[in-house]
């Protein structure tokens, strides 16, 4: 039996994505801070299969940071990269990743009243996905009743297969007209010693690393906020090359703000001849590091700084006992016109393997929502 509960204790929710594989700092405690910051309700959902009649914390299998988006169109429901599930019911045993900067506390995965630890626990067995999604589902119709929402909008975190696409279907989900967040991203192992990792990277990326210190680069990271400015300057040169939609500067703040007091986020600035000539915002965040935000200058355009300033990110992430480095959003192989593509084998250079999610979801629950989608 699967029963669904708001989760109130951060130590429970960071805990339990700890445990989890597949997952990005969008189902982050954080992640749900920055959304309040901005204004938006949010819910933090855990799913629960009850063993025994009562629920306890042991008994978490998924959960889903849902977040009410009133937009100019219509107000809906947003889940990003979620429902994150364990691969088994909580108990089963899972790979230690280091707590030490997520405030939380180490000696048990789950807090008080937790019999997940560090020394062993009960055995678990596999989480069905479609159960976790009906629930949720039935969870969210309620709470977009009483919210006034169009629609319901999932951005999965599942692999992009016909099993996981079917799941959807058949509770009459939608593909989007729209994706709102990365559906194909660029992964890097980096549990890997640092030579290892410089001889898997392509012979150019390698060569552009070692390069730039010796043509005067300089790397800076930095976590003062008003440094945010500097990013922002050359941000608007990347998004007119790129052209994607832009986030504001006090977007940008109060994402950093939000992952600043857990030591979760750092500003890298790459400088030549005293200039800013790329920036990253990197969030460290459950075992991976994140390049979320980037930016970069074509002033000088044989200066491979954006090269040593990643390199220099992965270095970082390597000294918080980071696994992966996620270098997010790429082009789909298909579209070898896409606006990313440049961005695209700029990362690929670095090496690393590709992942697919299922395409972002939407679930109409009202008229209002066709408008929308056809327009």
């Amino acid at each position: 039996m699967l029963e669904i509960k708001e989760i109130k204790e951060k130590n429970i929710w960071e805990n339990f994505l700890l445990q989890c594989e597949e997952k990005t700092f969008l189902q982050s405690w954080g992640w749900g801070e920055f959304q309040k910051m901005m204004g938006n309700k949010i819910w933090r959902m855990g799913i629960f299969e009850i063993a025994n009649g009562k629920l306890q914390i042991e008994d978490l299998i998924g959960v889903a940071l849902v977040i009410k988006i009133a937009a100019k169109r219509g107000t809906f429901l947003f889940v990003p990269h979620a429902p994150t599930v364990a691969l088994a019911k909580v108990g089963a045993p899972s790979v230690a990743l280091p707590v030490r900067r997520l405030g939380l506390r180490s000696r048990s995965y789950f807090g008080e009243g937790g019999s997940f630890s560090e020394g062993g626990a009960k055995e678990g067995g596999p989480v069905n996905r479609k159960e976790v999604l009906n629930v949720l589902l039935t969870k969210l119709k309620e709470i977009a009743k009483e919210e006034k929402a169009s629609f319901i909008r999932i951005s999965p975190i599942w692999q992009r297969n016909q099993e996981n696409e079917q799941v959807f279907k058949k509770l009459n989900f939608r593909n989007s007209p729209i994706h709102m967040h990365a559906e194909v991203t660029w992964d890097l192992d980096i549990s890997v010693p640092e030579g290892e990792l410089l001889k898997k990277m392509r012979e150019t990326t390698r060569y552009l690393i070692r390069r730039a210190p010796r043509d005067g680069v300089k790397i800076i990271q930095s976590k003062d906020v008003q440094d945010l400015g500097k990013f922002n300057k050359i941000y608007q040169e990347t998004v007119d090359r790129h052209h994607f939609v832009p986030f504001s500067e006090d977007y940008l703040k109060k994402e950093f703000s939000a992952f600043l007091p857990d030591d979760q986020v750092s500003i890298f600035l790459a400088e030549y001849k005293g200039e800013v000539i790329s920036a990253a915002m990197i969030i460290f965040w459950s075992g991976i590091g994140f390049y979320h935000q980037g930016a970069s200058s074509l002033k000088y355009p044989k200066i491979p700084a954006s090269y040593y300033l990643q390199w220099e990110a992965i270095r970082e992430a390597r000294k918080r006992e980071c696994r992966l480095y996620n270098f997010w959003g790429i082009a789909p192989d298909e579209n070898s016109k896409h606006p990313w593509r440049g961005l695209t084998l700029f990362k690929m250079g670095f090496g690393g393997y590709k992942k697919e999610y299922v395409k972002t979801q939407d679930y109409p629950l009202s008229f209002k929502y066709w408008p929308i989608f056809f327009f």
